[in-house]
């Protein structure tokens, strides 16, 4: 690989290391590898699958520290929760070890002889990784996919590829077949459109802006292949009058500043009945305040920097003409900066409607449950959100009202990987996670046996 692309370090934003930029002669080397080292994956007895996919595990475990200071290098994050993002990979993996042996067909009832499924593995997959979450959102795509028998071929982010690379070495070093999982890195341009053009490459799993997602997909439709989405949101923190207020507003900065904003589960639009409106900004000013934004490395910070100049400028745009109720705090100087900033928006507000990425909260009352629903709703997302109230039934009804795929009542709760993670409407199609994630790296394939003499 000749040409390279630089890092930059957001907490100081100075370059810090060259990265190859792949050509499509060298991404579709690396879809090759994969095409026949997958054939032997797939060949082997499910449990030596799962063996390997646990000692992959044991590899990620024993370097969590090293995953997580380059995560810190590369991405901003706060030490702390690149440590987590390391350890979940982990947790992934060992999750999904579970799998292949566990992937069961069915034997349906039928006359005249015997009918059973098989599921099995589409070949390779093609994963593309958003900037956010480097590690973490990367492994919901290869663990389940390698335990279903496919190769991988994953395009980590330009800005943040060094944690996706150090996994695709751990995996050959606990020993999985070199070519089995492939990172590529360089453009989306060239990278992530052969992904979707190849046609060896049978399934693809793009998580990203929505905009992108629409392309992606029709790509796909072009290839007859399927995709899953993972897209933007704007999600609803709905807080009822009888919610604990106290518990509700210490709990909201977490869910939208959390790694800086740049999260498309973030709670960026809080609802508040009207009747405690004023109340529960009393309580959520000094919980902004006391959020603690500054250097990754430092084991108290809550959050760090933006990913780049470029974003912070965008987040930034978000602001003009707002009316910035108040804002937190955040070092100054080198590095992209951001301090948090609770807005008090209407409905039809851009700040309202559109996705911020970054860690700018817009606050709106409504009047009643019917109305808390409707501005809930009221987005072209639909993909996480949180409920407050003391009250089940209103809990439940709200939570089966409100088109989003997935919803927390009295807490931020998004993700759990033994749980199903995805959206509704543009943020999304598609399921990742849970008990059935490896199945949708399959296909079905109905076998009918005659039994009959005649």
């Amino acid at each position: 690989m000749s040409a390279t692309f630089t890092l930059i370090d957001p907490s100081t934003g100075r370059g810090f290391r060259e990265v190859p930029r792949a050509s499509v002669e060298e991404v579709d080397a690396a879809i090759a590898r994969a095409v026949e080292t997958q054939r032997g994956w797939a060949g082997l007895a499910p449990v030596a699958r799962a063996d390997a996919l646990r000692r992959f595990a044991r590899a990620v475990e024993e370097h969590v520290e090293e995953l997580a200071q380059l995560e810190v290098l590369n991405s901003g994050h706060p030490i702390e929760s690149a440590r987590w993002e390391a350890s979940h990979v982990a947790q992934v993996l060992n999750f999904y070890a579970g799998a292949p042996e566990r992937l069961s067909g069915q034997q349906i009832p039928v006359a005249g002889g015997l009918d059973v499924t098989f599921h099995e593995p589409y070949g390779v997959v093609g994963i593309i990784v958003p900037w956010n979450f480097p590690m973490t959102i990367a492994s919901w795509g290869f663990a389940p996919a390698l335990a279903a028998g496919n190769a991988v071929v994953l395009k980590p982010a330009e800005l943040t590829p060094l944690t996706a690379v150090r996994l695709g070495e751990l995996a050959v070093e606990a020993g999985l077949p070199e070519g089995l999982f492939a990172v590529v890195t360089g453009s989306g341009s060239v990278v992530g459109q052969r992904f979707v053009e190849h046609p060896a490459v049978r399934k693809v799993v793009f998580t990203g802006s929505t905009e992108v997602g629409v392309e992606v997909a029709a790509g796909c439709a072009r290839g007859l292949k399927p995709v899953t989405l993972e897209l933007g949101g704007k999600s609803a923190n709905i807080v009822f009058e009888d919610a604990d207020l106290e518990r509700a507003a210490a709990a909201a900065p977490g869910a939208v500043f959390d790694n800086a904003g740049q999260d498309c589960c973030a709670r960026s639009r809080i609802l508040v009945q009207r009747s405690v409106y004023d109340r529960f900004l009393e309580l959520l000013e000094p919980a902004v305040r006391e959020w603690r934004v500054g250097e990754p490395t430092l084991e108290s910070t809550q959050m760090g920097p933006l990913i780049s100049a470029g974003h912070r400028d965008s987040v930034a745009g978000f602001l003009d003409g707002a009316d910035v109720a108040f804002r937190g705090t955040a070092p100054e100087g080198d590095g992209f900066w951001f301090a948090p900033a609770v807005v008090l928006a209407e409905p039809g507000d851009r700040i309202a409607q559109e996705e911020v990425f970054g860690p700018v909260v817009a606050v709106l009352p409504f009047d009643d449950e019917a109305d808390g629903i409707r501005l809930a709703n009221d987005t072209i997302y639909g993909l996480a959100g949180s409920i407050w109230t003391e009250n089940l039934r209103r809990a439940v009804r709200v939570s089966r009202a409100v088109k989003s795929g997935v919803l927390s009542v009295n807490s931020h709760s998004s993700v759990r990987y033994w749980t199903p993670f995805g959206g509704m409407k543009a943020s999304g199609l598609g399921r990742e996670l849970g008990p059935d994630a490896a199945e949708h790296f399959t296909e079905t394939k109905n076998v009918f046996f005659a039994t009959d003499a005649s």
